[in-house]
């Protein structure tokens, strides 16, 4: 199956599964989604991912993370979309929420969340924001 915007997927998989009160998720494997994952991980987002293969299919396998029953993740929203893509310097890049949030950001030295991004002066794509 092609799909336009693989990252936009996994975003609303995870979305969608946490609306439900699942524990785990799954989407296909690329390496976008893992270094995206590696990010929210990092951040405290999620509990973790593990690489598993599913009728010769190598897919992602989310942990959510819950606390007291509600999802960590309250709002997840892409920003960069195949028709319309979003570049930032590091001066400009934003911080959702006040620095509450999490910007995902694709840089020349990889994807990274928004702080280390300005931390390692670098910009670039910003894909998601993470509240």
């Amino acid at each position: 199956m092609q799909l336009n915007d693989p990252l936009g997927d996994m975003l609303t998989r995870i979305r969608n599964a946490q609306l439900r009160g699942k524990s785990t998720c799954r989407t296909p494997a690329s390496k976008l989604r893992a270094w995206v994952l590696d990010v929210l991980k990092d951040e405290g987002y999620i509990r973790g991912y593990e690489s598993v293969t599913v009728d010769g299919h190598p897919e992602l396998e989310i942990s959510l993370k819950y606390f007291e029953g509600t999802p960590v993740i309250r709002e997840l929203k892409r920003v960069s979309k195949p028709g319309r893509r979003v570049y930032m310097s590091v001066k400009d890049l934003p911080s959702p929420r006040n620095g509450l949030g999490v910007s995902i950001v694709s840089t020349p030295k990889g994807v990274m969340s928004d702080a280390h991004a300005r931390s390692a002066n670098v910009g670039g794509e910003v894909l998601c924001t993470v509240f």
